[in-house]
């Protein structure tokens, strides 16, 4: 199974920024020497990639570094050159993990799931939506009218994907999210499912097996693009849900067989985490990709 990183491609962040980048060189420190999982540099997305999904304006703005003082707080992180590279890479990473899993059933990009990110503007972290490019890639590049269903499991609502694929018959949003929690302003997902704070695993995974079944319902998915945030764990900072990690095992686990059950290739990004305790926030993301590499094994003996 290939996983893809960026985490090398460090964003320098003054002392004291809440969001946790080291998860992700932690996260890929605890995959090194997995039998059966292939770390691989990602790739850096082109500009012609990135306009598929966002506005040329925009996309000028954050190369150039001619975003202004609000557009640079909305996002938050300082401008850097180094900012723009990681943004690149993290958006190429989900674009080779969508076509391994085109090749081999699945791929993983060891971060990503910037799903905040507008066509016009980037927001909450999010500089570019790489899940929205990669699904434009696929479409445009390997897979003519290809059907992607986007699972959004972050605990936060992926208003930007939502946004960008509001008129889009041939991409399916679905979002499971803490109802009172950022964005404050929501955009309508295909298929939203806002949660309750304090939301227990039963309650969760409940919801959860609804609403892939309307999604069965409603959508016929050739391709699953998985954002597995870690912030719905009862640790998270940020996340007001209550999701142990057994729980959160199961909810993957039900994704996962969505996709076995219909046949169709599974994309992953790890999307958000903020645990009161790094390394529940990676034990989180490294147990998805250990369960992935499971469901690839369990593909290949077929």
């Amino acid at each position: 199974m290939h996983a893809y990183y960026s985490d090398h491609f460090v964003l320098p962040l003054p002392d004291g920024h809440r969001f946790p980048m080291s998860k992700y060189r932690r996260l890929r420190d605890a995959l090194v020497g997995v039998p059966g999982i292939h770390l691989q540099e990602a790739p850096a997305a082109t500009d012609t990639e990135l306009l598929l999904a966002h506005d040329p304006l925009y996309v000028t703005k954050v190369i150039t570094g001619a975003l202004d003082a609000k557009e640079q707080r909305e996002i938050g992180f300082p401008w850097t050159l180094a900012m723009v590279e990681r943004s690149r890479r993290s958006v190429g990473a989900t674009i080779a993990a969508c076509r391994s899993a085109l090749e081999s059933g699945i791929g993983v990009n060891l971060a990503g799931g910037t799903h905040h990110a507008y066509r016009e503007k980037g927001s909450g972290f999010c500089v570019f939506n790489d899940v929205a490019i990669a699904a434009r890639v696929l479409q445009r590049k390997s897979a003519p009218n290809l059907n992607v269903a986007i699972i959004d499991l972050d605990v936060h609502q992926g208003n930007g994907t939502a946004a960008i694929f509001r008129h889009d018959p041939t991409v399916f949003t679905l979002s499971l999210h803490g109802d009172k929690n950022f964005p404050f302003r929501k955009e309508p997902s295909d298929l939203d499912v806002p949660l309750p704070d304090g939301c227990d695993d039963l309650t969760y995974l409940d919801a959860l097996q609804h609403a892939l079944n309307e999604l069965e319902r409603r959508f016929s998915a050739d391709f699953v693009i998985f954002l597995a945030g870690a912030d719905p764990h009862e640790g998270d900072r940020l996340g007001r849900l209550k999701l142990t990690q057994t729980g959160l095992r199961r909810r993957d686990e039900l994704v996962f067989e969505y996709a076995r059950k219909r046949q169709i290739p599974l994309a992953i990004c790890m999307a958000g985490g903020y645990g009161t305790d790094i390394e529940t926030t990676v034990a989180v993301h490294h147990q998805t990709v250990l369960l992935a590499l499971e469901w690839e094994n369990k593909l290949s003996r077929k």
